[in-house]
């Protein structure tokens, strides 16, 4: 029939022609096929995984000195690193000491328990490190730690 309205079993009242309606008895199909769901969460997961180990690991490559007695210490605002080559970082960005003065002498009024957390890699000289923690110390800066990666026990 060209123009009447459709039925209550959908446009052509069969299966595979759009019907929400089961031919056998006239109730409803409420099953949900949650398969393509489970596999875009899985997806999306896995793509999570993966960035997040790109966003842990520092933008500065040093390598760490183990030590047993190591322990993690709280993020802080004042994290300097010593490079092999001696180049100096302030919070992850190329620095010079007089750089670290100043950021020192702005935070300090802010937050008067400031903490530096000094990482040098194991490359570098001991008197380059004790230097960097005099200047730290000379800012005003009286609590500090040495990074460590901790070793296996």
């Amino acid at each position: 029939m060209v123009g009447a309205a459709p039925n209550a079993r959908g446009a052509g009242g069969g299966v595979g022609v759009g019907s929400y309606y089961d031919d056998d008895d006239s109730d409803m199909i409420v099953d949900i096929n949650v398969t393509p769901l489970v596999d875009i969460t899985l997806v999306l997961l896995i793509i999570f995984m993966v960035t997040a180990s790109y966003i842990v690991q520092p933008a500065l490559r040093v390598e760490l000195p183990r030590a047993a007695t190591g322990e993690d210490t709280v993020k802080t605002t004042l994290a300097l690193q010593l490079e092999k080559d001696g180049a100096l970082s302030l919070n992850g960005a190329h620095a010079t000491e007089d750089d670290v003065r100043s950021f020192i002498a702005k935070a300090l009024p802010v937050k008067p328990d400031l903490q530096a957390v000094i990482a040098a890699d194991k490359a570098v000289s001991h008197g380059q490190v004790v230097h960097l923690i005099d200047v730290v110390r000379q800012a005003g800066v009286h609590r500090f730690a040495i990074s460590v990666e901790p070793s296996g026990r």
